[in-house]
């Protein structure tokens, strides 16, 4: 199955209410899908995916950078940003279309406080070139805990 397949799948199937939009060009960075999206680059909600022991996904406001020494007090171990192989080796997701879900077990999916300045937020959907809208409720409660502080 394709990667924004399963996305989308997910999300038909989550009872959120969400918005899913393609684009025949890239939206693989927070500058690009604002500017496609007409919003502000901080509601993108980025996906940042961290390698170490664990791999963790942090899903964070696109006007934000991860603070790696909160995220390692957070999650314990330590952790650097991975290599664009080794994102989609860990994560079956493209560099530039990694989404907050669906992830296999393993993989540790947090969520930035900064993301909760807004109703709603757009965020990757398995492609380079596909985003969804979803109010945070929603995110907050696919993604299933609460908010971490991890932003600089």
């Amino acid at each position: 199955m394709g990667s924004g397949r399963r996305v989308s799948e997910y999300l038909a199937k989550s009872g959120a209410e969400y918005e899913l939009r393609e684009f025949d060009g890239s939206t693989k960075n927070s500058v690009l899908a604002a500017e496609t999206l007409g919003c502000s680059v901080a509601e993108i909600a980025k996906s940042v995916v961290f390698v170490g022991e664990k791999t963790t996904v942090v899903i964070i406001s696109g006007d934000k950078k991860v603070d790696g020494a909160k995220l390692e007090r957070v999650v314990g171990t330590r952790l650097r940003v991975a290599r664009a192989d080794e994102v989609r080796d860990r994560t079956g997701f493209p560099i530039g279309g990694v989404p907050p879900f669906p992830h296999d077990r393993g993989i540790d999916v947090l969520a930035d406080v900064s993301l909760t300045r807004f109703k709603r937020v757009w965020a990757a959907a398995g492609t380079p070139n596909s985003v969804f809208g979803i109010g945070m409720p929603d995110l907050l409660r696919l993604l299933g805990a609460a908010p971490v502080d991890v932003a600089e």
